[in-house]
């Protein structure tokens, strides 16, 4: 696996998400990852999770997204 250390990074997440729980829960784990300053959905059925942050372990936050919400795809990464 790679890591991502970029100074202010934007990340694009689809996150397969059934229900408005899991959504909440989705929210919540991309809040508490390390370096995370700003959060949103967005999307037809909001599947897309919009990172804004510093620093921000790509990698390990899909991780824990697929093993805790369900598929999540990386669609776009870019530093600021």
């Amino acid at each position: 696996m790679s890591v991502y250390y970029i100074e202010q990074q934007i990340m694009v997440l689809k996150v397969h998400m059934r229900c408005g729980k899991c959504r909440t829960k989705a929210l919540k784990i991309a809040a508490e990852t390390y370096g995370v300053t700003s959060i949103r959905l967005e999307g037809e059925d909001q599947e897309k999770l919009f990172v804004e942050g510093h620093q921000v372990e790509v990698d390990k936050l899909v991780q824990v997204l697929k093993k805790k919400v369900g598929y999540t795809q990386i669609l776009y990464v870019s530093s600021l």
